[in-house]
């Protein structure tokens, strides 16, 4: 019992454990959109699209989480308008946004006299790091994409795989698309900050997929991948204290290692 309660006696990792639940339930709610959409990728291109917005943040002095907001809102609806424009698939739109995003955000930063720990420290991300202030954040941040998603989800629903039928009912099918990329881009830039990017990726991805072999409604997925990514998230914690080893990479191999479980599973089925 003892290996459960000892690492508890230190604040940081209590806080890690609660910001891990938290991101795993936020990561859910838009993962299973991402997933059943095809758009995995959006992910780590999304995270790396806000960079210029944290380097103009670190800039001028500022707020590096507006910048990243900023950006991620400008990212999603620059997305949405290249793929509506140009006829490409969504995929494609993602890639041409995310290169030009970086390359931006890399550009900006040539320019800077100095590189500094806050910013490098907002790309990798510590989940041992977490703030109280973080935790409320990322609280607050989970009930208000949760009750826009709950309020808006029969109209996604038909937008996503319906989108001639939702036009026809006279929803706004790219305003809706729009939103849930801004809504993708909120979740990866908070995640991002708190547990950094390839922690972000798997739970907003790796989670989710798994969920979706297992699961046969939409709610039912939110909620598994909620689940794994909550199981995954604190056994890595708990592995990566005893094991000396990167807490956030630890996650990551343990969420991996779920899902190939999930999958060999469905494959008995």
């Amino acid at each position: 019992m003892h290996l459960l309660t000892d690492p508890l006696q230190f604040d940081f990792f209590t806080r890690a454990l609660l910001a891990v639940v938290l991101v795993s339930v936020l990561c859910a709610l838009v993962g299973a959109w991402v997933v059943l959409r095809g758009l995995s990728y959006i992910g780590d291109a999304m995270s790396h699209a806000v960079f210029p917005g944290i380097v103009g943040a670190f800039l001028m002095k500022g707020n590096l989480l507006v910048g990243a907001l900023i950006a991620a809102v400008l990212t999603a609806l620059g997305i949405g308008a290249i793929g509506r424009r140009s006829g490409l698939k969504q995929d494609s739109a993602i890639g041409i946004v995310f290169v030009g995003m970086f390359a931006l955000g890399i550009v900006m930063l040539s320019r800077a006299p100095t590189f500094t720990t806050d910013l490098s420290n907002f790309l990798i991300g510590n989940p041992l790091g977490v703030t109280p202030a973080d935790l409320w954040g990322a609280l607050a941040v989970t009930v208000v994409v949760g009750g826009i998603l709950t309020a808006i989800q029969k109209e996604l629903l038909l937008a996503s795989f319906d989108p001639t039928e939702a036009r026809a009912v006279g929803l706004p099918v790219r305003r809706l698309e729009s939103l849930l990329l801004i809504l993708i881009g909120l979740v990866v830039v908070l995640t991002v900050q708190l547990v950094g990017t390839t922690l972000s990726v798997s739970l907003l991805i790796t989670s989710s997929a798994a969920a979706r072999l297992l699961a046969r409604s939409l709610r039912k997925m939110m909620l598994l991948a909620a689940a794994l990514g909550t199981v995954g998230g604190v056994t890595g914690l708990y592995l990566s204290y005893y094991q000396d080893t990167a807490p956030g990479a630890t996650i990551v191999l343990v969420n991996t290692a779920i899902f190939l479980l999930a999958l060999a599973f469905r494959r008995r089925e």
